[in-house]
């Protein structure tokens, strides 16, 4: 490690970094590692900030001749202590990144990808002095901009190979940083399909039919099934988060941390940031720390904070938990308490799948970061692997807590914080004004997609809205909801932790069915009457609540409209409605 000077904070530049004598733990072993495997194509898989594109800059000063007599960037370092030295400054290299094509339409997405080969181009085009080139390709070089048609961008990485190879007497590596980024925003903005069949014919003229490819190295978070993008590419060589493989080139180890912080100053603070930080598993090393986290937390003297978690690429994993089906959200109620969850899953990301099934969604937060192994299983004839997951961190938990509240935020997050407060204090008039705006404006943020059913709106609110309320009243309350107690299921329970100050509450959600109910009010007397009729107040009961300190509720939907009534007031039923139509 070379902690001899101050923190640059977003430099990403291998060579940069090294000539300002800026903050770097040492991970040149992972050349040594990468170039020993003899992989033709390697894909690595790592969360955002865990010095992805460092590594690949790192790859690039090392065997990049354009970097030829810089061996003082090494110098100090593990590499430079053995024979690989002299492969420095040695190769011609192709260097791409794809992390800031970021686009909600094909075309531009494209757009973005041509002008990212078309300044490559620009950027080699001594290859056009002399007579390397005859004149066809001359004119098909000159012929490389910005907005090419697909048929020739797929072929354009395919060509500067052979001509680098041609000119240096050497094959070329070929290196392709962030390659999902694209792909991720295809799917979020809906052209996932035209994209994937893009990217097909450029991966596989790029590193499947490509002559002159010594060696490809591509990063990404992800790692999208072959089918989608891959599935010409034979001689690719996978390393997802649960590979040992590179299990310690990315990321900080544990002992590589607490060596920064005594270096730093900040020795006392290891444990806590290990509660806050700690927690990201490769493979079977455990105790690995997020770098970008661990540089914000030294470079600002020792201050807590989600650094890691603030650095935006959040927007898929927040709408796949928001407009998540049951089962997502139900799991999510239980990672934020603290729970383990037990589930198959397959590290490979099938988007097509994200909308449909909850294990593809365990897939992405796994590959994110969000999600870490607990423990891995093979079971049955067929040796499934069965994963224990947990959220990772302090880090992510807080993450997590801020993203639920922001589904309620925006124009109601007033009217949130006030249903809150008449729910404390039995105020039905004043619930049934917020809800209803709450309702209203948070229905179709919780819509699966365009198009979908109203009478499915409610379901699918419901559990944010419990995910809700657990952020909200952290502390103060335990919330449950879906268990079991007296004769039946309750929706939702919320237990104080101080029985002197608070009172308890039953609450139960119901669809209005309008062959049963001639309207809404008739839908709230059919939920009060079930939490009576199953006797939900059971558990409370005889966890020694008085039954006036038990408050039920009935939340009837009809549409987007939303009605409250309660039966824990001085009279029978009272009850009170404004809906928003």
């Amino acid at each position: 490690m070379d902690n001899n000077g101050f923190v640059n904070i977003g430099v990403q530049r291998f060579d940069r970094i090294r000539e300002q004598k800026a903050f770097y733990i040492d991970k040149t072993d992972f050349i040594r590692e990468w170039w020993e495997s003899g992989s033709d194509v390697t894909l690595i898989t790592r969360p955002r900030r865990f010095g992805k594109t460092l590594n690949m800059s790192m790859i690039e000063c090392f065997f990049s001749n354009k970097y030829a007599g810089r061996g003082d960037l090494f110098e100090g370092l593990s590499i430079w202590n053995d024979a690989y030295r002299r492969l420095q400054g040695t190769y011609p290299v192709i260097f791409l990144s794809f992390a800031n094509i970021k686009t909600t339409s094909c075309s531009d997405m494209k757009y973005k990808i041509t002008e990212v080969i078309a300044n490559l181009y620009a950027q080699k085009d001594y290859l056009l002095e002399g007579n390397l080139l005859n004149e066809n390709e001359k004119e098909y070089y000159k012929s490389i901009k910005a907005g090419m048609e697909d048929k020739i961008a797929a072929g354009t990485i395919h060509f500067m190979a052979d001509f680098l190879k041609r000119y240096y007497g050497k094959d070329v590596i070929i290196l392709l940083d962030e390659y999902d980024t694209p792909m991720q925003e295809a799917w979020i903005s809906g052209y996932w399909d035209e994209a994937s069949a893009f990217f097909r014919g450029f991966f596989n003229s790029t590193f499947k039919t490509n002559p002159c490819l010594c060696r490809g190295l591509i990063t990404g978070i992800t790692r999208i099934s072959k089918e989608s993008i891959f599935s010409d590419l034979n001689n690719l060589k996978v390393v997802t988060t649960t590979s040992n493989r590179y299990a310690t080139a990315f990321g900080f180890t544990e002992e590589e941390v607490f060596r920064a912080l005594d270096d730093s100053g900040l020795g006392r603070e290891k444990q806590g940031v290990k509660a806050w930080y700690d927690g990201f598993t490769f493979g079977s090393h455990s105790d690995i720390y997020n770098p970008w986290s661990i540089a914000s937390f030294i470079d600002n003297g020792g201050e807590y904070d989600t650094y890691w978690a603030d650095t935006s690429g959040n927007g898929l994993v927040n709408a796949l938990i928001r407009q998540g089906n049951v089962l997502v959200k139900r799991a999510m109620e239980d990672l934020l308490k603290g729970r383990l969850l037990t589930v198959e899953l397959n590290e490979q990301v099938v988007f097509d799948q994200l909308n449909g099934t909850a294990s593809a969604v365990w897939s992405l937060l796994l590959a994110t970061g969000y999600l870490k192994v607990e423990r891995l299983e093979r079971v049955g004839e067929r040796k499934k692997k069965v994963y224990t997951v947990s959220l990772t961190n302090m880090e992510v938990v807080s993450m997590f807590e801020d993203m639920v509240k922001s589904w309620f935020g925006g124009c109601t997050e007033t009217a949130y914080n006030n249903f809150i407060k008449a729910l404390l204090i039995n105020d039905v008039d004043a619930m049934n004004e917020f809800m209803n705006k709450i309702a209203l404006h948070s229905f179709s943020n919780f819509d699966i997609a365009k198009g979908a059913a109203d009478d499915d709106a409610p379901e699918r609110f419901y559990h944010g809205f419990v995910l809700g309320l657990m952020v909200e009243l952290e502390g103060r309350f335990q919330i449950t909801s879906n268990r079991e107690s007296g004769f039946g299921r309750y929706d939702v329970m919320l237990i104080p932790t101080d029985k002197e100050k608070d009172c308890a509450y039953i609450i139960e959600f119901k669809v209005h069915k309008s062959l049963k109910e001639k309207d809404l009010t008739k839908t709230v007397e059919n939920a009060l009457d079930q939490i009576a009729e199953k006797k939900y107040e059971a558990k409370l009961i005889a966890d020694g609540f008085a039954p006036e300190n038990i408050r039920k509720y009935g939340f009837a939907f009809k549409g987007k409209e939303c009605l409250i009534g309660s039966n824990s007031s001085a009279q029978d039923f009272a009850l009170a409605a404004k809906s928003v139509k």
